[in-house]
Protein backbone atom coordinates (compact mmCIF):
# COMPACT_ATOMS: atom_id res chain seq x y z
CA UNK A 1 0.00 0.00 0.00
CA UNK A 2 1.37 3.44 -0.94
CA UNK A 3 -0.87 5.92 0.78
CA UNK A 4 -0.24 9.12 2.50
CA UNK A 5 2.82 9.35 4.31
CA UNK A 6 3.24 10.39 8.05
CA UNK A 7 3.18 14.00 7.71
CA UNK A 8 0.06 14.20 5.48
CA UNK A 9 -1.54 11.42 8.03
CA UNK A 10 -0.96 14.13 11.01
CA UNK A 11 -2.18 16.94 9.25
CA UNK A 12 -5.37 15.40 8.57
CA UNK A 13 -5.68 14.27 11.96
CA UNK A 14 -4.87 18.11 13.11
CA UNK A 15 -6.64 19.81 10.32
CA UNK A 16 -9.49 17.56 9.06
CA UNK A 17 -8.51 18.29 5.69
CA UNK A 18 -5.11 17.40 3.43
CA UNK A 19 -4.51 18.56 -0.02
CA UNK A 20 -3.22 18.46 -2.92
CA UNK A 21 -2.69 13.93 -3.07
CA UNK A 22 -1.78 13.19 -6.51
CA UNK A 23 -3.77 9.94 -7.13
CA UNK A 24 -3.03 9.92 -10.98
CA UNK A 25 -1.38 11.73 -13.85
CA UNK A 26 -3.53 14.48 -15.59
CA UNK A 27 -3.79 12.44 -18.79
CA UNK A 28 -5.38 9.50 -16.90
CA UNK A 29 -7.93 12.80 -15.26
CA UNK A 30 -8.47 13.75 -18.71
CA UNK A 31 -9.78 10.19 -19.91
CA UNK A 32 -11.94 9.95 -17.04
CA UNK A 33 -13.54 13.76 -17.93
CA UNK A 34 -13.76 12.34 -21.48
CA UNK A 35 -15.52 9.94 -20.37
CA UNK A 36 -18.09 11.64 -18.16
CA UNK A 37 -18.77 14.23 -21.00
CA UNK A 38 -19.51 11.03 -23.05
CA UNK A 39 -21.98 9.92 -21.12
CA UNK A 40 -23.77 13.32 -20.83
CA UNK A 41 -23.96 13.21 -24.77
CA UNK A 42 -25.21 9.92 -24.80
CA UNK A 43 -27.27 9.63 -21.87
CA UNK A 44 -28.38 13.29 -21.65
CA UNK A 45 -32.13 12.22 -21.12
CA UNK A 46 -31.03 10.10 -18.28
CA UNK A 47 -33.19 6.94 -17.15
CA UNK A 48 -35.75 5.22 -14.84
CA UNK A 49 -37.59 8.58 -14.49
CA UNK A 50 -34.47 10.67 -13.03
CA UNK A 51 -32.42 12.93 -15.21
CA UNK A 52 -28.61 12.65 -15.82
CA UNK A 53 -28.20 15.45 -13.19
CA UNK A 54 -29.52 13.35 -10.44
CA UNK A 55 -27.65 9.98 -11.41
CA UNK A 56 -24.56 12.25 -11.57
CA UNK A 57 -25.18 13.77 -7.77
CA UNK A 58 -26.91 11.22 -5.61
CA UNK A 59 -25.79 7.91 -5.51
CA UNK A 60 -25.01 7.27 -9.44
CA UNK A 61 -22.72 4.76 -8.20
CA UNK A 62 -25.54 2.22 -8.48
CA UNK A 63 -26.39 3.01 -11.81
CA UNK A 64 -22.94 4.29 -13.86
CA UNK A 65 -20.19 1.85 -13.38
CA UNK A 66 -17.59 4.65 -14.25
CA UNK A 67 -18.13 6.10 -10.96
CA UNK A 68 -17.58 2.28 -9.55
CA UNK A 69 -14.15 2.22 -11.11
CA UNK A 70 -13.26 5.61 -9.75
CA UNK A 71 -13.96 4.96 -6.16
CA UNK A 72 -11.79 1.41 -6.82
CA UNK A 73 -9.08 3.28 -7.85
CA UNK A 74 -6.02 1.76 -5.94
CA UNK A 75 -4.75 5.03 -5.07
CA UNK A 76 -7.46 6.45 -3.86
CA UNK A 77 -8.12 3.18 -1.96
CA UNK A 78 -4.65 3.28 -0.33
CA UNK A 79 -4.94 7.35 0.70
CA UNK A 80 -8.14 6.45 2.19
CA UNK A 81 -7.15 3.51 3.69
CA UNK A 82 -4.07 5.44 5.61
CA UNK A 83 -6.96 7.37 7.54
CA UNK A 84 -9.96 5.02 7.86
CA UNK A 85 -8.17 1.25 7.89
CA UNK A 86 -8.38 -1.74 5.45
CA UNK A 87 -12.12 -2.14 5.80
CA UNK A 88 -13.58 0.37 3.55
CA UNK A 89 -17.15 1.09 2.04
CA UNK A 90 -18.24 3.22 -0.52
CA UNK A 91 -22.02 5.24 0.85
CA UNK A 92 -21.93 7.75 -2.20
CA UNK A 93 -20.27 8.98 -5.31
CA UNK A 94 -21.22 12.62 -7.09
CA UNK A 95 -20.34 14.46 -10.09
CA UNK A 96 -20.12 18.03 -8.95
CA UNK A 97 -20.00 20.20 -11.67
CA UNK A 98 -19.82 23.90 -12.24
CA UNK A 99 -20.20 25.64 -15.39
CA UNK A 100 -18.21 28.95 -16.52
CA UNK A 101 -20.59 31.80 -15.18
CA UNK A 102 -23.87 29.41 -13.88
CA UNK A 103 -23.25 31.02 -10.50
CA UNK A 104 -23.60 28.10 -8.41
CA UNK A 105 -22.04 28.06 -5.06
CA UNK A 106 -21.85 25.25 -2.74
CA UNK A 107 -22.40 27.25 0.89
CA UNK A 108 -20.33 26.82 4.55
CA UNK A 109 -21.23 23.43 5.84
CA UNK A 110 -20.32 20.15 7.47
CA UNK A 111 -20.97 16.93 5.41
CA UNK A 112 -22.20 14.89 8.32
CA UNK A 113 -25.17 17.11 9.25
CA UNK A 114 -27.87 15.13 7.70
CA UNK A 115 -26.26 12.10 6.82
CA UNK A 116 -27.87 10.24 9.64
CA UNK A 117 -24.39 9.17 10.50
CA UNK A 118 -23.77 10.98 13.94
CA UNK A 119 -20.29 12.46 14.78
CA UNK A 120 -18.00 9.57 13.15
CA UNK A 121 -14.67 9.69 13.01
CA UNK A 122 -15.33 6.97 10.53
CA UNK A 123 -15.84 8.85 7.56
CA UNK A 124 -13.57 10.58 4.78
CA UNK A 125 -14.32 12.49 1.44
CA UNK A 126 -11.77 12.04 -1.32
CA UNK A 127 -12.28 15.04 -3.70
CA UNK A 128 -10.66 13.99 -7.09
CA UNK A 129 -10.27 16.86 -9.71
CA UNK A 130 -11.11 16.18 -13.62
CA UNK A 131 -10.37 19.82 -14.70
CA UNK A 132 -7.72 22.37 -13.38
CA UNK A 133 -10.05 23.12 -10.17
CA UNK A 134 -8.25 26.48 -9.65
CA UNK A 135 -9.18 29.13 -7.38
CA UNK A 136 -10.59 31.30 -10.12
CA UNK A 137 -12.73 27.49 -11.09
CA UNK A 138 -14.42 28.09 -7.47
CA UNK A 139 -11.98 25.31 -5.52
CA UNK A 140 -12.99 24.01 -1.90
CA UNK A 141 -12.33 26.41 0.58
CA UNK A 142 -11.67 24.70 4.54
CA UNK A 143 -11.58 25.89 8.02
CA UNK A 144 -8.82 23.71 9.40
CA UNK A 145 -9.38 22.19 12.75
CA UNK A 146 -13.19 23.10 12.08
CA UNK A 147 -13.96 19.24 12.53
CA UNK A 148 -12.38 18.72 15.98
CA UNK A 149 -15.62 20.41 17.15
CA UNK A 150 -19.34 18.76 16.83
CA UNK A 151 -22.31 19.32 14.33
CA UNK A 152 -23.40 22.97 14.67
CA UNK A 153 -26.27 24.33 13.85
CA UNK A 154 -27.03 25.27 9.94
CA UNK A 155 -29.64 27.08 8.15
CA UNK A 156 -31.93 25.85 5.65
CA UNK A 157 -31.80 28.45 2.42
CA UNK A 158 -33.16 26.14 0.35
CA UNK A 159 -31.17 28.92 -2.51
CA UNK A 160 -31.44 27.89 -6.02
CA UNK A 161 -28.24 28.69 -6.72
CA UNK A 162 -26.26 26.36 -3.85
CA UNK A 163 -25.58 22.70 -5.09
CA UNK A 164 -26.30 21.31 -1.99
CA UNK A 165 -29.75 19.87 -1.31
CA UNK A 166 -31.35 21.81 1.89
CA UNK A 167 -29.04 24.72 0.78
CA UNK A 168 -27.58 24.31 3.87
CA UNK A 169 -25.14 27.22 5.60
CA UNK A 170 -23.25 27.64 9.05
CA UNK A 171 -23.77 31.08 9.78
CA UNK A 172 -20.99 33.53 10.89
CA UNK A 173 -17.77 31.85 9.53
CA UNK A 174 -14.68 33.69 9.72
CA UNK A 175 -14.04 34.10 6.11
CA UNK A 176 -9.99 35.30 7.22
CA UNK A 177 -9.20 31.34 8.74
CA UNK A 178 -10.60 29.93 4.92
CA UNK A 179 -7.78 28.09 3.17
CA UNK A 180 -8.23 27.47 -0.35
CA UNK A 181 -7.91 23.77 -1.69
CA UNK A 182 -6.46 24.74 -5.55
CA UNK A 183 -6.07 21.17 -7.41
CA UNK A 184 -5.04 19.90 -10.53
CA UNK A 185 -6.72 17.24 -12.53
CA UNK A 186 -5.60 14.57 -11.71
CA UNK A 187 -4.93 15.59 -7.50
CA UNK A 188 -7.73 15.33 -4.70
CA UNK A 189 -7.98 16.40 -1.13
CA UNK A 190 -9.33 13.78 1.99
CA UNK A 191 -11.93 15.82 4.27
CA UNK A 192 -13.47 15.08 7.47
CA UNK A 193 -17.44 15.03 7.47
CA UNK A 194 -17.31 18.06 9.94
CA UNK A 195 -14.60 20.26 8.61
CA UNK A 196 -16.22 23.87 7.46
CA UNK A 197 -15.86 23.69 3.73
CA UNK A 198 -17.39 25.67 0.68
CA UNK A 199 -16.59 26.66 -2.99
CA UNK A 200 -17.22 30.00 -4.82
CA UNK A 201 -18.59 30.23 -8.12
CA UNK A 202 -16.93 28.99 -11.32
CA UNK A 203 -15.26 32.20 -12.72
CA UNK A 204 -12.58 30.58 -14.80
CA UNK A 205 -13.83 29.90 -19.16
CA UNK A 206 -14.27 25.77 -18.11
CA UNK A 207 -16.10 23.04 -16.68
CA UNK A 208 -15.32 22.51 -12.90
CA UNK A 209 -15.51 18.97 -12.61
CA UNK A 210 -14.87 17.12 -9.36
CA UNK A 211 -15.84 13.73 -8.29
CA UNK A 212 -16.49 12.91 -4.58
CA UNK A 213 -16.17 9.33 -3.32
CA UNK A 214 -17.64 9.25 0.30
CA UNK A 215 -15.78 6.37 2.07
CA UNK A 216 -16.98 4.77 5.27
CA UNK A 217 -16.05 1.88 7.77
CA UNK A 218 -18.12 -0.94 8.85
CA UNK A 219 -18.00 0.75 11.80
CA UNK A 220 -20.27 3.18 11.07
CA UNK A 221 -23.69 2.97 12.60
CA UNK A 222 -26.83 5.20 10.97
CA UNK A 223 -28.80 6.64 13.52
CA UNK A 224 -31.83 6.73 12.11
CA UNK A 225 -31.89 3.85 9.88
CA UNK A 226 -29.92 1.06 8.39
CA UNK A 227 -28.72 2.55 5.49
CA UNK A 228 -26.79 1.12 2.20
CA UNK A 229 -23.26 1.17 0.85
CA UNK A 230 -21.17 -0.64 -1.43
CA UNK A 231 -17.50 -2.78 -0.11
CA UNK A 232 -14.91 -2.24 -2.13
CA UNK A 233 -11.95 -2.97 0.10
CA UNK A 234 -11.28 -6.16 2.57
CA UNK A 235 -14.68 -6.88 5.00
CA UNK A 236 -17.61 -5.62 6.25
CA UNK A 237 -17.95 -8.30 9.39
CA UNK A 238 -19.94 -5.88 11.97
CA UNK A 239 -22.85 -6.14 8.85
CA UNK A 240 -24.08 -2.84 10.03
CA UNK A 241 -24.70 -1.78 6.55
CA UNK A 242 -26.98 -3.02 3.45
CA UNK A 243 -24.43 -4.00 1.43
CA UNK A 244 -25.17 -3.64 -2.10
CA UNK A 245 -22.57 -4.80 -5.45
CA UNK A 246 -21.71 -2.28 -8.28
CA UNK A 247 -23.85 -1.79 -11.34
CA UNK A 248 -24.60 -5.02 -13.65
CA UNK A 249 -24.03 -2.20 -16.61
CA UNK A 250 -25.15 1.44 -17.73
CA UNK A 251 -28.90 2.37 -15.87
CA UNK A 252 -29.67 -1.64 -16.24
CA UNK A 253 -33.48 -1.76 -15.45
CA UNK A 254 -32.82 -3.80 -11.63
CA UNK A 255 -30.24 -1.01 -10.65
CA UNK A 256 -32.65 1.48 -11.61
CA UNK A 257 -35.06 -0.62 -8.88
CA UNK A 258 -32.26 -0.57 -6.20
CA UNK A 259 -31.47 2.67 -6.85
CA UNK A 260 -35.22 4.03 -5.98
CA UNK A 261 -35.28 1.90 -3.18
CA UNK A 262 -31.96 3.27 -2.06
CA UNK A 263 -33.45 7.21 -2.69
CA UNK A 264 -36.52 6.38 -0.75
CA UNK A 265 -34.47 5.15 2.47
CA UNK A 266 -32.08 8.33 2.44
CA UNK A 267 -34.59 10.89 1.34
CA UNK A 268 -36.44 10.66 4.53
CA UNK A 269 -33.17 10.80 6.57
CA UNK A 270 -32.24 13.99 4.76
CA UNK A 271 -35.45 15.36 4.97
CA UNK A 272 -35.59 15.00 8.40
CA UNK A 273 -36.56 18.15 10.32
CA UNK A 274 -36.84 20.32 7.46
CA UNK A 275 -39.25 23.15 7.16
CA UNK A 276 -39.25 22.61 3.22
CA UNK A 277 -39.60 20.07 0.18
CA UNK A 278 -36.18 18.58 0.04
CA UNK A 279 -34.65 17.04 -2.92
CA UNK A 280 -31.61 14.95 -3.39
CA UNK A 281 -29.91 17.44 -5.43
CA UNK A 282 -30.31 21.23 -6.28
CA UNK A 283 -31.62 21.71 -9.77
CA UNK A 284 -28.93 24.12 -10.55
CA UNK A 285 -26.29 21.31 -10.44
CA UNK A 286 -26.91 20.50 -14.16
CA UNK A 287 -23.76 18.53 -15.96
Amino acid sequence: MAGLDQAQIAQYRAEGVVHPVRVMDAAAAWTLRQRVEELEAAQKNGAGGHDLAQFFRVNGQLVIPLLVEIARSPAILDAAESLLGPNLLVWSVELFIKEPGDGTIVSWHQDLTYWGMGETDEEVTAWLALSDVSVEAGCMRFIPGSHMGGIVAHEDTFSDSNLLSRGQEIGGVDESKAVPGPLRPGEMSLHHGRCFHASAPNRSDDRRIGCAIRYVTPDVRQGLARDYAMLVRGQDAMQGWINVAGPRGLFDPRDLALYDEVLAAQSATLAAGAEGSVAMYQTGAKP
